[in-house]
């Protein structure tokens, strides 16, 4: 299980549109290294230790899974993206952003990559007034101190001014939702999609356990036959893991995502089974549909038929390499009525047709932005 550590950062510019960096920088940091939890106010405050702009400066609290040396590599990247240029020495000079490590968790760390609790943070007012605003009472490692008592006893006597400005703080994807829904076609990549958001949110994730179905590879040779059995046995199965894992959430993780919703079962059933197996199929399903926890966001994962074909050879299951055009089509048809009749379900419909999220990190951001800002 990964290891969710708190940490502090302190941000400063003193170039361009500063207060654009500063959000610039914070969206980043969420994007990058983990949920910004709290952000302090903005203060202006002249150039230490050599002749420069005014900067901004500002503090934030972020939850980061990161170790320390990926969290600096991070920090770097950031920096760079938002134009900082370092030079090849000691002396300050003005920068676009600034973002250092103040504290990661209440550990101390002594690296050619980075010094943490920050060496300079107790004598820097810039630091210590934004900090205070969201850590008063955390304790500084080193000195056993909270951080208001050492902005008390703090010698910087520098000016200091709080603007009226403000920042947005990004709300991280766990705040917002409790349980998401995957969903897709035969081959669209939500297992996949479910894996990769469970290992970057730390989500409890629910898979749909298609490969104990003793009754998948019959119905793909006999359809007609093994169609009724094959969607009771799924109804069921999904029915059952849906209540288990959903009765209860895991106490280290406050996020649920699952590769199937059980609407699923109806959806297939409509296409596989005859018309008098559906009705009483359907009697079964909305007895139990009544139980079932809602997701409170339904991301439909839309490949078309084309690349979804190539995705399923490429994946080889034997029992799958003869499926049709026309049964893809079907299915995709059963989604697209369901989403259009589910008003109170809140969906988002995602098009991965020429998208590459498990190669590409870009594509997989894509993704990630759109479930955030939807």
């Amino acid at each position: 299980m990964k290891i969710q550590r708190i940490i502090y950062l302190s941000l400063g510019s003193n170039q361009g549109n500063k207060l654009e960096h500063l959000q610039n920088s914070i969206n980043l940091i969420a994007q990058k290294i983990g949920a910004v939890l709290n952000v302090g106010g903005i203060y202006k405050t002249p150039a230490l230790g050599f002749k420069g702009n005014d900067f901004l400066n500002t503090c934030i609290k972020v939850t980061t899974y990161l170790p320390p040396e990926t969290l600096i590599s991070r920090i770097l990247s950031i920096e760079k993206q938002l134009g900082r240029v370092r030079a090849n020495t000691n002396n300050y000079a003005n920068r676009t952003i600034d973002i250092d490590v103040l504290l990661f968790d209440d550990e101390i760390i002594f690296s050619k990559e980075l010094i943490v609790p920050h060496p300079r943070m107790l004598d820097r007012k810039f630091v210590l007034f934004p900090l205070n605003d969201i850590a008063k009472n955390t304790i500084h490692p080193v000195e056993k101190k909270q951080i208001s008592k050492c902005l008390d006893i703090c010698t910087d006597t520098s000016e200091i001014e709080r603007t009226t400005n403000t920042l947005t703080r990004p709300i991280p994807l766990t705040e917002k939702y409790n349980y998401i829904a995957i969903e897709g076609n035969i081959g669209a990549g939500k297992t996949t999609l479910s894996k990769m958001m469970s290992d970057e949110f730390n989500a409890k994730i629910v898979l749909e356990r298609f490969a104990d179905n003793p009754f998948l590879p019959k119905f793909y040779e006999d359809k007609e036959r093994y169609a009724f059995p094959l969607e009771m046995s799924f109804l069921a199965d999904r029915y059952q893991q849906l209540t288990d894992d959903l009765a209860q959430f895991d106490l280290f993780k406050n996020l649920i995502v699952s590769d199937y919703y059980i609407f699923k079962s109806l959806i297939f059933a409509q296409v596989t089974l005859q018309e008098e197996e559906y009705l009483l199929y359907r009697k079964m399903f909305d007895l139990m549909y009544k139980e079932i926890t809602k997701p409170d966001l339904y991301v439909y994962l839309y490949q078309n038929t084309d690349r979804l074909l190539k995705n399923i050879q490429k994946r080889g299951r034997k029992y799958e390499q003869n499926i049709s055009h026309e049964y893809l089509d079907k299915i995709h048809n059963g989604y697209s009525n369901f989403i259009n009749t589910q008003q109170d379900l809140n969906t988002l419909i995602i098009d991965v047709s020429e998208l590459d999220f498990v190669n590409n990190p870009i594509d997989y951001q894509f993704i990630i932005d759109k479930i955030k800002n939807h």
